[in-house]
């Protein structure tokens, strides 16, 4: 199952030996070559380099891998290489007769040079995630052809986890919200004697954008990088290659029940800070401008409509497949070490955000050309 493109070298050091995985190539060895440089011998024994998770070798990763080799041949340990692809044998055999003393020298990188590398980082970035996708496609179509499968134990954990436990903080910040919009949308209208339209801004922008937007950016933090860091460690740990050598896909177990918990929780999360959103400008209304409960709900009716309503909600299960789509994916790319978990929590995050903001600015756009 291709899942995700490893762009970063690494190495993974056990008391047996070392499995080198990722591309080991220039500018990606930097952390490789500290983890090398750590390496001792064991008194008396063997020590082994796994080339299996090896993707590509250059001159500069087979030359930093036979000095470490020759290193723990003077301390005396016997060395062994396994995996290793047939381009990595035939870079090791033309290093270890031509390897000159010193590293080869890197040349430094120019500016089109690195806007070239980003580039290719991205493009692969983004056709990583398009497969990953399309394979979650193809699992939930497994799935509802044979809807035995649907672990809904797993779908209410995630569901409690992601909706119910977020629940303080989404109503919070959306009261405070509301109190914001309302404070600062109402003193301006009071001076033109239209203070009651205060309603008409707090409910169209809370309903309408800003309750979606919010809880989308909140549920990326708080669950999409937890989506990210769970399968990340679960990635380190091998416990997602344990589930593949059983006959159990990962696709089914972590990431459908992920997928389905949050397009339920975020539609509701949305409608709940709607209401404390609107919750928020009324209260404000009240004490800031005197406007009543009951006049600040009639104009409230007038002014938000149903349509509004659905076009908010209707939002929702869109963020919520972005988030849940992007958190498990930058946890299928986690390798080597708890730092790379990090790393791509950090990614999730970023990313998530960043799409969420750009579908929603596209639909608003759209919308306004449309008349809605």
């Amino acid at each position: 199952m291709a899942v995700a493109v490893i762009d970063e070298a690494s190495v993974r050091v056990d008391d047996t030996g070392a499995e080198c995985v990722g591309p080991w190539t220039s500018l990606r060895l930097r952390e490789v070559e500290k983890k090398l440089a750590e390496l001792r011998a064991p008194h008396g024994g063997s020590f082994r380099f796994d080339l299996r998770a090896v993707t590509a070798m250059d001159t500069t990763g087979a030359w930093l891998l036979y000095r470490s080799q020759l290193r723990l041949t003077e301390q005396g340990a016997q060395i062994t290489l396994q995996g290793s692809s047939d381009s990595a044998r035939a870079m090791l055999e033309l290093v270890s007769k031509h390897a000159p003393g010193e590293r080869p020298r890197t040349a430094k990188p120019g500016a089109l040079h690195g806007l070239g590398h980003a580039t290719v980082a991205h493009i692969q970035q983004s056709m990583g995630y398009t497969a990953f996708v399309g394979e979650l496609a193809c699992a939930a179509g497994a799935v509802i052809l044979k809807p035995a499968r649907i672990r809904w134990r797993v779908i209410l954990n995630n569901l409690q986890a992601a909706g119910v436990a977020a629940l303080p903080i989404v109503g919070l910040l959306s009261f405070l919200l509301g109190i914001v919009i309302g404070y600062q949308g109402g003193v301006p209208l009071e001076d033109y004697g239209a203070s009651l339209f205060v309603a008409d801004l707090v409910g169209l922008a809370m309903v309408r954008e800003l309750a979606p937007l919010i809880t989308a950016i909140i549920v990326a933090g708080r669950t999409g990088s937890a989506y990210t860091a769970q399968i990340g460690t679960m990635k380190v740990t091998e416990e997602i290659d344990a589930l593949r050598t059983i006959g159990i896909v990962p696709m089914e177990v972590l990431v459908l029940p992920k997928v389905l918990a949050l397009a339920i929780a975020l539609p509701l999360l949305t409608v709940y800070a709607d209401i404390l959103g609107i919750l928020g400008g009324m209260m404000m209304a009240w004490l800031a401008l005197d406007i009543s409960f009951a006049a600040f709900i009639d104009r409230l009716a007038y002014a938000v409509d149903i349509q509004s309503f659905l076009i908010g909600i209707g939002k929702a299960p869109v963020f919520a497949l972005i988030i849940a789509t992007v958190g498990c994916y930058q946890g299928f790319r986690v390798a080597g070490s708890a730092e790379s978990v990090g790393r791509q929590t950090t990614k999730s995050v970023v990313q998530s955000i960043f799409l969420v903001l750009v579908v929603d600015a596209t639909v608003s756009v759209i919308f306004s050309v449309m008349g809605i």
